[in-house]
């Protein structure tokens, strides 16, 4: 029973973690020869002031909408 966990910044809508969901499902039900009911799809979600790399925060670093397509 593969249990997926997501660990990603805060802002991404419901049906953007609903495509998501689907589409990691199907290819781990694929390579793992598994059926799909028994993947498991977890999303930790952070808030940017609660992430750092480089010895810095995200709310810091980056600004507003970083790390989406069409804002870098």
């Amino acid at each position: 029973m593969p249990f997926i966990n997501v660990k990603l910044a805060k802002g991404r809508t419901a049906e953007q973690k609903q495509q998501f969901t689907e589409a990691i499902t199907k290819a781990a039900a694929q390579i793992l020869n598994v059926k799909e009911e028994w993947v498991t799809v977890v999303f930790d979600e952070y808030e940017r002031d609660n992430w750092a790399s480089g010895g810095t925060l995200h709310s810091i670093k980056f600004e507003e909408g970083f790390g989406k397509m069409g804002a870098e």
